[in-house]
């Protein structure tokens, strides 16, 4: 197919092309949106125009994520550290992941930024914030809403609130 010549072909691949049409309806939207209307041109993947993503080089993704470009509202502010998303994650729209925050003593600074992890399988719901240097196991689920201000490594979570906290436990299949 002729999509490799607008896209990298390692973003081609996984569920959403095997499986599905959906990722070839996600290519040539992408193709429309990003090689003629010129909305974030630079990226080498199928991205809505209402994605922001500071540095796409410093976003790590594992198989069958390019759904989470595909919504609206989803900010990643990664300019100074890395954004490593697993396997298979789910981000709904409206969630911001930042990687660095301003110096309070002189807000036109940033200080330095640290990498956010977020584990295979894990699901962000809407409207939630994720703060540099978090760490999110496998299985994490994110409630709506919510701030997470630590990291929550084992995974195999529901965490929620503002900041999240561990709202249960789930069984490991």
């Amino acid at each position: 197919m002729t999509a490799w010549l607008f896209f990298d072909k390692k973003y081609l691949t996984g569920k959403y092309f095997d499986e599905s049409d959906e990722g070839w309806i996600w290519v040539f939207r992408g193709i429309w949106n990003q090689k003629l209307l010129r909305f974030n041109k630079h990226i080498p993947f199928p991205i809505s125009p209402n994605i922001v993503i500071s540095d796409y080089k410093r976003l790590i993704l594992g198989n069958d994520n390019l759904n989470n470009f595909q919504s609206f509202g989803i900010y990643f502010q990664n300019f100074s550290a890395d954004i490593i998303l697993g396997d298979s994650v789910y981000i709904a729209p409206n969630v911001g992941i930042i990687t660095a925050n301003h110096d309070f003593q002189n807000l036109d600074n940033h200080v330095d930024g640290k990498c956010v992890e977020i584990g295979s399988y894990s699901w962000i719901g809407m409207n939630s914030v994720i703060l540099p240097g978090v760490v999110l196991g496998s299985r994490t689920i994110v409630g709506a809403g919510s701030v997470v201000t630590k990291s929550f490594e084992d995974g195999n979570v529901i965490i929620a609130g503002n900041p999240a906290r561990i709202i249960k436990k789930l069984e490991i299949l």
